[in-house]
């Protein structure tokens, strides 16, 4: 209650009116009145049309709520919500409380209608709307009906419905209250909700209306086909009229309460003008710019045509919008979906990669060269894609690219290429060639490809050197200061690392260019997706050998009756603490000992410099080791499948080879040539991010050692806080400044962002979901069988089995045969692959990380199937056919049926 202290004479007793609530600062109103009567004060104030109305405070749902008895049952382990519940609806209300609502209710006239809602202290907040969770009593009327719905109010608090949704966003229960806001009932003759962005979409600028004839409760329950309109709000044009079917109104009940009334389709009439849809833009941008944020408001029109807006709340589901650049429209691409990630990145880790763009972008770039730019918006990395859409030679490069890594971002990068908004300029018609290498420098490693053609092995170990050389650049001396660790840090990401990464690029891209003469000189002969068979069980690819060498501790493992034990049926954080402590069956200490001294620098997300290692934590090494023991078949064992997949390709390689020297001798040998340096260089395609992830563990570690100083110093909480800082920040706080306030704020927005499901692959400055925008009204899947969802092919195969979704592979579990469904993969899933039947993603094109590996291990894969963790669910019977790209879910759990 401390927030209520600065207005005692307000906010010191059970009720308040809503105009003396609109007085109070907004921060200082939630927990006394609550998200939604907050803002009601605050629209009031403002000058917004506003119901006159009164909010029982959090007083006194914390007075009943003693009273109930609920600290007693909260802290009994197990109470279920309905006991909470029902202690609340029994409690009398207190007797001044009683007195108070009375007294106000009063003051709107005796036996006048009322709405009743609730108004929780943990809603209509930036990180949850808690939208519906709680009770609304329409056309309540006389003072015990309305100290009854005041009672069912509180008691709605605990609902299963509100309890699950708290627990999904991490509300903290026991902080919680509820006060409730008694408003006069508006008699609508036409009601609604408006939202002042798109909320498919995600546009900016964009009014959104929804209206239906009565009350608005039919439409906020989804009970009826609303009309909508669409209309820019700066200028008030109307951009889109759909009419609704209309066929349920809502109208308040003769004594008090609602009806519902069953009528013919009004889908012949609009029941809003143009200029009330006008109206209600121009009320809901004020709101907007009152609150700071996009709303999501509730409105209704009386009989006197008069509009009141009787609620509002932050639109939560929004992508936050990239920052400024400059004017102008722009497209970013989402590099953090292009590389397997779906969670944010530290703030450490988007520095880490703003670093490295640093030291190797142009620096006199103008906004229009073809140079990526980062910007971070969600905590994720998007590069800014508008300077390859504005040039011919951009688009041909963004085109091809996309096709490859991601497919679905290729589809919408084509839908903008039609926008006016994105056009090539006359100048920009025709770029030259250098025009491109200036803008992608990475390009200047072309010579280096060239003669990697003709010298593979020349090329490898040049690459092998330049790994060398830079690990040893990474030594530090261990009593070495913060600063001298922190310039360390710095110097590597800007000057070191991309240089010695482009002395690895050329072996893998001469091995994909002669895959491409490969299939020049087999179109004659091999069969579509025929040539794909020759990428399967490559050598020299760090993330398979890393798989297998953890398939083959699981087989040392299991000949430790002790240690296998261990793994079945231990927690793998318990063991990873003991581990930790050297407790941990001596087997499985040395066998997870040495693996960790292989591959300890890597992890799930292990791009982002943030996350912890293997080393640090090897919970998730030792839940990949007791998934493989659950493989007994010794036809599965993945040695013997990768040994086949290798054996297969070269036999593959062998007869495409032959099948080629039948249309000339020359083409067979150039054939057979192509093959083999395929197969000898493709699967180095793992080794610069190997390199890379090698280098951002040796800088991670340089970061915690400045970390603890920091924390030693009180500057930040815990040595782990550097990760929620930027490089300049660091330097800032070993010159003294305290940082914990930025801390925390990186903290609350990193857990907020850890909930976000859908990230959008392509985001316009405006906040536009590009994708989501150009799948609006789409046909494409109901030209689909029913039960079928489509995606790009990546490994084919057909293979039937049960869905495993999983979301995060560090504690996941998965049976052999079980058909992988996730939302994107990198280095650190690959060992599930091992045991899964098949693969099934929403991100990724055909050499994006999953689709590359799955070919390796010769399962079928189909990835970018939109939505694929959310329309497929774990216990499904599904089908994938990874030559066509579709996924069949068959109904009633079995693909007979």
């Amino acid at each position: 209650m401390d927030s209520a202290q600065p207005h005692p004479g307000l906010l010191g007793g059970p009720v308040v009116d809503l105009a003396e609530l609109g007085r109070v600062p907004l921060d200082a109103a939630l927990d006394p009145a609550g998200g939604k009567a907050a803002r009601l004060g605050a629209m009031l104030a403002a000058g917004l049309p506003v119901p006159p109305g009164f909010c029982v405070t959090t007083r006194a749902y914390r007075r009943a709520a003693a009273d109930a008895g609920l600290d007693r049952l909260l802290a009994t382990p197990g109470t279920p919500p309905s006991r909470l519940r029902a202690a609340l609806e029994a409690v009398p209300v207190p007797a001044d409380v009683a007195d108070a609502v009375r007294a106000a209710y009063a003051d709107l006239g005796r036996a006048h209608p009322v709405a009743v809602r609730s108004s929780a202290t943990a809603e209509d907040s930036p990180e949850a709307s808690s939208a519906g969770q709680q009770d609304t009593y329409l056309n309540v009327v006389g003072e015990e009906a309305v100290l009854d719905a005041v009672r069912r109010c509180w008691a709605s608090l605990w609902t299963d419905r509100a309890v699950a949704y708290r627990q999904d966003h991490g509300v903290e229960e026991s902080a919680l209250g509820l006060a409730v806001v008694v408003q006069s009932m508006v008699a609508a003759e036409v009601s609604g909700v408006l939202f002042t962005a798109d909320p498919l979409t995600g546009r900016r600028g964009r009014s959104v209306v929804d209206a239906a004839p009565g009350l608005g409760e039919a439409l906020v329950g989804g009970a009826l086909d609303p009309d909508r309109f669409v209309l820019e709000t700066a200028t008030g044009r109307v951009l889109e009229r759909v009419p609704g079917g209309k066929r349920t109104e809502v109208r308040p009940a003769p004594g008090g309460g609602t009806e519902r009334v069953r009528r013919a389709s009004r889908a012949d009439r609009l029941c809003l003008t143009d200029e009330q849809v006008r109206t209600l833009a121009a009320l809901g941008a004020r709101a907007e710019q009152l609150f700071g944020t996009p709303q999501d408001l509730e409105w209704a029109i009386g009989t006197d045509g008069r509009v009141l807006l009787v609620q509002s709340r932050p639109v939560t589901t929004l992508y936050p919008l990239p920052p400024a650049a400059g004017t102008g429209d722009r497209v970013y691409l989402c590099v953090s979906l292009l590389q397997g990630l779906t969670r944010p990145l530290t703030p450490m880790g988007i520095a880490v990669f703003q670093a490295i763009a640093d030291g190797w972008l142009p620096q006199d770039a103008g906004p229009d060269v073809l140079a990526a730019r980062y910007v971070q918006a969600g905590m994720r990395l998007f590069v800014d894609a508008t300077p390859l859409l504005r040039s011919e030679t951009g688009r041909w490069f963004a085109v091809r690219m996309a096709h490859v890594a991601d497919t679905r971002s290729e589809a919408v990068l084509r839908s903008l290429m039609a926008d006016a908004r994105f056009a090539v300029p006359p100048s920009r018609r025709r770029s030259s060639p250098a025009q491109l290498l200036r803008g992608l420098p990475q390009l200047g490693a072309t010579p280096h490809v060239l003669a990697a053609l003709f010298r593979p092995e020349a090329a490898v170990r040049r690459g092998e050197r330049a790994e060398q050389e830079l690990r040893a650049l990474l030594v530090v001396d261990e009593t070495a200061p913060a600063a001298h660790r922190l310039d360390l840090v710095e110097r590597v990401l800007r000057r070191e690392v991309v240089p010695f990464l482009m002395r690895q690029l050329p072996a893998p891209a001469a091995g994909y260019v002669w895959l491409g003469l490969a299939r020049w000189l087999l179109r004659p002969v091999a069969e579509p997706g025929e040539l794909a068979g020759v990428l399967r069980g490559l050598p020299h690819n760090v993330t398979t050998e890393m798989d297998l060498r953890l398939w083959r501790a699981a087989v040392a493992v299991r000949a430790d009756p002790g240690s296998a034990r261990a793994l079945r049926e231990d927690d793998p954080r318990d063991l990873a603490a003991r581990y930790a402590e050297g407790s941990i069956p001596t087997a499985l200490q040395e066998v997870l000992r040495d693996v960790l001294a292989e591959y300890g620098h890597r992890a799930v997300a292990e791009i982002d410099i943030g996350v912890p290692r293997w080393s640090e934590d090897p919970a998730h090494v030792l839940n990949v080791l007791a998934n493989y023991l659950r493989s007994d078949d010794p036809e599965r064992a993945p040695d013997l499948q990768f040994a086949r997949a290798a054996e297969g390709a070269e036999a593959l390689a062998a007869d495409l080879s032959s099948r080629a020297r039948a249309h000339g001798a020359l083409r067979g040998a150039l054939a057979a040539r192509a093959l083999r340096r395929v197969r000898r260089t493709a699967g180095l395609r793992e080794q610069p991010k190997f390199t890379l992830i090698v280098v951002l563990t040796a800088l991670r570690h340089q970061l915690v050692l400045v970390g603890q100083e920091l924390a030693a110093a009180g500057r930040i909480g815990t040595p782990s806080d550097v990760f929620f800082l930027d490089l300049a920040e660091v330097r800032a706080g070993l010159e003294g400044a305290d940082l914990h306030e930025p801390v925390a704020a990186r903290r609350r927005e990193y857990e907020r962002e850890l909930h976000r499901r859908r990230v959008p692959r392509v985001l316009l400055s405006d906040g536009t979901d590009a994708e989501a925008a150009m799948a609006a009204g789409s046909e494409a899947d109901r030209a689909l069988p029913p039960g079928t969802l489509h995606g790009a092919p990546a490994s084919a195969g057909t293979a039937t089995g049960t869905a495993r979704v999983v979301l995060d592979p560090a504690a996941a579990h998965l049976e052999p045969g079980e058909v992988l469904v996730a939302p994107s993969t990198d280095p650190g899933w690959t060992p599930l692959f091992l045991t899964a039947a098949a693969l099934v993603m929403e991100m990724g094109g055909p050499i994006s990380h999953g689709a590359v590996v799955a070919r390796e291990y010769g399962i079928p894969a189909v990835v970018g199937v939109p939505e694929a963790t959310l329309r497929i669910a774990t216990g499904d019977v599904v089908t994938v056919d990874g030559a066509a790209g579709t996924v069949v879910v068959h109904p009633g759990g079995s693909a007979a049926a």
